[in-house]
């Protein structure tokens, strides 16, 4: 019985280490993706961080939860990063080229515009403000 128990409880672990490996992938490569294509957004570079926000005008989520959570940093840090909001209905095309399959995504890039972050689905602010301060 005990041997059973320790087998499941490592093919439970097995899947947890896989799906974690999994889900990292893919933000690693949503990331490179942003990096390659940040120059289709930004030209010139603002020389700050920015926050790369994808939307649709249908979206619950993104109008009670992030954009007042996005409104709450600009008011708190002020200029010193830049919001930049994509309707992912008005330009599917970059949404496809940065890999956004779902809305609300926001993605930060350092002040050099490389990706840094990438967050799929609603990110509060407390978290967004975490990782502006670690650009």
């Amino acid at each position: 019985m005990s041997s059973e128990l320790l087998l499941r409880f490592g093919f439970a672990l097995g899947i947890i280490f896989l799906g974690l490996t999994v889900y990292w992938l893919i933000n690693q490569r949503l990331l490179s993706r942003a990096g390659n294509n940040i120059n289709h957004l930004l030209n010139p570079l603002p020389n700050k961080p920015v926050i790369v926000y994808f939307t649709t005008p249908d979206c619950v989520p993104c109008k009670t939860i992030q954009r007042p959570a996005l409104d709450k940093l600009t008011s708190t840090y002020g200029d010193t990063f830049q919001v930049i909001e994509i309707d992912a209905t008005e330009r599917p095309d970059l949404a496809k080229t940065w890999g956004v399959m779902s809305v609300p995504t926001t993605f930060l890039l350092d002040s050099k515009g490389e990706a840094r972050y990438v967050n799929n689905g609603v990110t509060r602010v407390e978290k967004l403000m975490e990782q502006l301060q670690t650009l």
